[in-house]
């Protein structure tokens, strides 16, 4: 899909980080834009920075079936169509596999799984009848590739969103559709990850344990390290004109997914760093 100008973008997670970046980086391509969060001010943050492009918002819960269905129908009924649907909300929770509560493991596949499969079922079958040249961007996470200790209930989300990205491209191609579908796998990104607590719903709340103190500041550290989220926007926007399926924000990790397989394939655990 080379030419994005006059097409339309549907953004989830747009309030803020890579979403936002996402957002503004394809109205800069001169695209329409449908953006979804469940932040009320930072969306409208984000469609205030958006320029000249024509934008709108849905306050949309990704975890929920019906109000991910909600978005995609305002979406096609007032826009008409979709041409990139990009399911990049997300959310992380560290500590221990054994310390991890029900509600966290709740908390992370309602949006970093379900948000991504409500995505697909409510989006990608009415951009096959489209008949038009489309992608679909799910944003996994380097953890969807390597789990390391301390963020292991992530990585099981993140593992899982990666399968079901993968997945769907193969769909997609067997059945010869227009669609293609990039796996973004973003490392350490300046963005406010650590603190995803502050949209945790009040339902799924649990009572944080020292471990998961550590690794939320260490994650903290991380992302302050990072890249900045304009430059995976691009990087996005170059995966959706060369049709690539897998795309790795550092260019280190091509190394340490070999090494993965190799470790995996003579039956060893793999490295983590």
């Amino acid at each position: 899909m080379r030419e994005l100008s006059g097409k339309v973008a549907v953004v989830t997670g747009a309030a803020s980080g890579i979403g936002r970046a996402l957002a503004l980086r394809f109205a800069a391509e001169g695209m329409t834009l449908m953006l979804a969060d469940v932040d009320h001010g930072g969306l409208a943050e984000t469609a205030g920075l958006a320029g000249d492009a024509r934008v709108l918002t849905q306050i949309t819960d990704v975890s929920d079936a019906a109000s991910v269905r909600h978005l995609a129908n305002r979406c096609f009924g007032e826009l008409g169509a979709v041409h990139v649907l990009c399911n990049n909300a997300g959310v992380f929770q560290g500590g221990h596999m054994w310390t991890r509560s029900e509600e966290d493991f709740a908390w992370l596949l309602g949006v970093n799984l379900w948000g991504v499969l409500h995505g697909i079922h409510e989006f990608v079958p009415r951009m096959i009848e489209q008949d038009t040249e489309g992608h679909i961007v799910n944003t996994v996470s380097v953890a969807g590739l390597f789990a390391r200790p301390g963020a292991g209930a992530y990585a099981v989300a993140k593992h899982a969103a990666l399968a079901a990205s993968q997945a769907l491209a193969q769909d997609l191609a067997a059945i010869g559709a227009k669609l293609r579908v990039t796996a973004l796998c973003p490392g350490a990104v300046r963005t406010r990850i650590a603190d995803s607590a502050r949209t945790r719903p009040p339902g799924l709340a649990s009572t944080p344990t020292p471990d998961e103190r550590e690794i939320h500041a260490s994650v903290g550290r991380a992302a302050a390290r990072g890249i900045e989220p304009s430059e995976v926007a691009g990087m996005v926007v170059e995966a959706i004109r060369e049709e690539r399926f897998l795309l790795l924000t550092d260019p280190t990790y091509a190394d340490r997914l070999r090494l993965r397989t190799e470790s995996l394939l003579t039956g060893d655990l793999p490295d983590y760093q």
